[in-house]
């Protein structure tokens, strides 16, 4: 029987706390949990290990989020990585630019912990709206 292998997820969150529990939330779903603080070394964590999936907070300390997630789009030609936002920013505007500049998914701070665990398993493929 083959093993498979868990799907990683690349966090890119400066709140230290926020970060350490989500890592300990989707740990315990299964998941294989990396984190970056900035954006800048998300973006090289990244190109050398391409995550299932990445979370992304948009008020980073060095690079915009919408920024980011526009390098993680060019990443290996057309990265085709689901990007999930979990941010503060609650504006409609703030949701429409995200989409814009390449987010599959936004939510906003705080969330609770089914909705950021069904929206992730829907992205990845472990769970289907039928």
């Amino acid at each position: 029987m083959a093993e498979t292998r868990s799907k990683r997820i690349l966090i890119i969150e400066d709140d230290e706390n926020l970060a350490s529990s989500l890592r300990r939330l989707l740990m315990l779903e299964g998941f294989d949990v990396e984190l970056q603080a900035s954006g800048a070394m998300g973006l090289v964590q990244a190109a050398e290990r391409p995550p299932d999936l990445v979370i992304l907070d948009l008020k980073l300390p060095d690079v915009h989020g919408y920024q980011v997630c526009r390098e993680l789009r060019k990443l290996h030609g057309s990265w085709t990585v689901p990007i999930l936002m979990l941010t503060g920013m609650d504006q409609p505007i703030d949701q429409l630019r995200g989409y814009a500049h390449g987010a599959d998914a936004y939510l906003t701070k705080p969330c609770q912990s089914q909705e950021l665990l069904k929206t992730i398993k829907l992205l990845i493929g472990q769970l289907s709206l039928a």
